[in-house]
């Protein structure tokens, strides 16, 4: 890893661990009610930083004939 922090491979990790705290049973009430609400929020940031990193891609691609073969995708797109 390159020391990058809050990666998408991240991202991906934490919309995991979110669905393995919905499935746990012995939530109830308002313990369940607060991790349902917690997991609609983090799908609604998840949302955007989807869409932020859809549009650096995008402008990626844009000036992709420019770059070299070689070349990184920028960090917020790194999934290691």
């Amino acid at each position: 890893m390159n020391g990058t922090r809050n990666t998408l491979g991240d991202l991906n990790n934490h919309l995991f661990e979110q669905l393995e705290r919905l499935n746990d049973t012995d939530l109830v009430g308002d313990q369940l009610k607060q991790e349902i609400d917690r997991a609609k929020t983090v799908a609604v940031i998840s949302h955007q930083v989807i869409s932020g990193a859809g549009l650096v891609l995008e402008g990626q691609k844009v000036i992709g004939d420019s770059l070299n073969a070689n070349a990184k995708l920028p960090r917020v797109l790194d999934s290691e």
